[in-house]
């Protein structure tokens, strides 16, 4: 079966070299992929949103055939959402719908909130609010359990190591023994997703974004902070329900964290992996929204 992307290369404005798959025309999406993964986890978006969008799933920096480079500094919040708005300049555009999974949603929520005026709408999957994940992390030991792996990541090479062993064998492995459904990841399925730490650097440049998380004005912003703003697009949070890094409590009582739309869509049957996992509802929820949000503007 011939896939409607195709595979681009460009440089954004800072010099980085950046691994896209694109397709379809129309309103810009830009498709943010989660750890450990790259762009091909929006495989099934891909085909399904490309009709009426002009879709483009980037590697992120340090993944995949992206450029990788050294050192914690270069994997700060703020370096990524400059990507994000870096891309979308590079794609000839002012603004994007943003989507983001995992770590993408992390740079997605950041983009919305330092960058609003880029963020068409906001689609997010599986991944808390800051403002509600650095609350809930705080007072929740059930979820600060959960997130033990970003203590692990503060360990120096180890982790990265682990990674890289048997040609990446434990991203497959944790993907698919964290899924809900995992018949949703065939074997080559894996493959595809372990390729995006072929490159030396790689699993050291994923880890990185963990290591630049823990800076101490992150976990204890000041008053003026941008995880402190509100946001104005019109956004979407679909949530699987059997995530086993992150408590569906932490998507409670967000409505002020909005001053636009705001909508929360369970999927009873999924886990983390949501857009892999029950792809044909994640599809549904996603145009069904960007049309009604539309049809409002």
């Amino acid at each position: 079966m011939d896939e409607p992307w195709r595979h681009e290369r460009v440089t954004l404005r800072g010099g980085l070299g950046m691994h896209l798959a694109r397709a379809g025309s129309g309103p810009p999406m830009v498709l943010l992929h989660g750890f450990p993964e790259c762009w091909y986890s929006w495989r099934h978006q891909l085909r399904a949103l490309s009709d009426r969008h002009a879709c483009v799933a980037p590697d992120l920096r340090g993944y995949g055939e992206t450029d990788a480079p050294s050192g914690v500094a270069n994997y700060t919040i703020e370096k990524l959402v400059g990507d994000v708005a870096d891309l979308i300049a590079a794609l000839g555009r002012e603004r994007a719908i943003v989507v983001g999974h995992d770590w993408g949603g992390v740079i997605a929520w950041a983009t919305a909130l330092m960058r609003p005026e880029i963020v068409e709408r906001l689609i997010v999957l599986n991944c808390p609010h800051p403002r509600k994940y650095l609350a809930t992390i705080r007072r929740d030991p059930r979820q600060m359990l959960r997130s033990w792996y970003i203590l692990f990541f503060q360990i120096p090479w180890l982790p990265e190591a682990l990674l890289r062993m048997r040609k990446a064998a434990l991203v497959g492995r944790m993907i698919r023994d964290t899924a809900h459904v995992k018949t949703a990841f065939s074997a080559d399925n894996l493959a595809r997703l372990r390729e995006a730490f072929k490159n030396p650097y790689a699993a050291t440049a994923a880890i990185n974004y963990y290591r630049a998380l823990m800076r101490r004005e992150l976990w204890r912003p000041p008053p003026d902070h941008w995880t402190r703003r509100t946001i104005a697009a019109p956004t979407m949070l679909i949530w699987g329900e059997h995530d086993v890094a992150l408590r569906k409590e932490l998507t409670f009582g967000m409505e002020g964290l909005f001053t636009g739309p705001f909508r929360l869509e369970y999927i009873p049957d999924a886990g983390h992996w949501v857009q892999q996992e029950r792809p044909a509802r994640v599809n549904e929820l996603i145009l069904t929204f960007l049309a009604e949000t539309e049809a409002q503007s």
